[in-house]
């Protein structure tokens, strides 16, 4: 059975609801990034209540689009269809025990941003129109990169060995993911900027180009090298396994970053 798309922001926060609610049933590491992306877009609904972006009427609809991109590829991969290989790899991840939920995490920022966000704005803001687009899409980034940093402070507070691998490896994981962001921000807009003037052949393969670029990202975040996988070891080893508890844990109320986009 296929989820109907969302059409405004609300309708895309009962739909990640649905998501989180499947994820808890079935036990499945999806949630994980479902959670966090949930969070970003009540953030998102909040920045437009307060006034935070230029356009809130072009943000709810550049929002809906970006969400509907995650949200038709879980559904696609739920049923079995054809999706990015991007997503395919990042849904795959999660029926593996071997990855620590930080990992889950960037797998669907790294999908969401490089692949998704660009396509998104350029859907939303063709043409010329794209350029006055520019300050609200960053607008967007800061939420992503300041709610997955309080994650990962969350995930610190909760298991120790996290905090201890981030003193060791003088932050190292902590730098990946925040360059991952700032990186993928700037590339994502260089990419919407193309897309938006391409024509329909042009940008279909410009898309293919960019998902098999972020497919090998998901590679390196999924298999990051013996040193990392070495310091990652002791925190697999003692983060729990009970995927609905860590999902709860997640969903916890976090009040600075619903906060953020004020």
């Amino acid at each position: 059975m296929y989820m109907m798309l969302p059409a405004t922001i609300n309708e895309v926060l009962s739909s990640l609801d649905a998501i989180i609610a499947d994820c808890r049933q079935r036990n499945s590491r999806v949630g994980y990034f479902a959670v966090l992306y949930r969070q970003m877009t009540l953030a998102v609904k909040n920045g437009m209540t307060n006034k935070a972006f230029e356009d809130a009427a072009r943000m709810e609809k550049f929002d809906v689009i970006f969400a509907n991109r995650y949200i038709s590829a879980w559904d696609a991969y739920k049923n079995k269809k054809p999706c990015s290989n991007s997503w395919c790899a990042a849904f795959d991840a999660c029926d593996t025990g071997n990855l620590i939920v930080l990992q889950h995490l960037l797998l669907g920022i790294n999908t969401h941003i490089n692949l998704d966000l660009s396509i998104a704005a350029a859907e939303c803001c063709p043409g010329d129109s794209i350029k006055g687009l520019e300050k609200d899409f960053n607008k967007i980034n800061e939420v992503i990169a300041v709610l997955s940093n309080n994650i990962q402070e969350k995930l610190s507070q909760i298991w120790f060995p996290l905090r201890f691998l981030t003193k060791i490896s003088n932050k190292r994981e902590e730098a990946v993911l925040n360059f991952s962001i700032s990186a993928a921000r700037k590339a994502a807009w260089a990419n919407a900027l193309l897309l938006a003037y391409e024509d329909a052949h042009t940008k279909t393969q410009h898309i293919k180009l960019i998902d098999d670029n972020v497919f090998l990202i998901a590679q390196r975040v999924i298999k990051p090298g013996f040193f990392v996988s070495f310091l990652l070891k002791p925190v697999l080893m003692m983060e729990s396994k009970d995927v609905k508890g860590l999902i709860d844990v997640l969903q916890k109320e976090d009040a600075k970053a619903m906060l953020i986009a004020k």
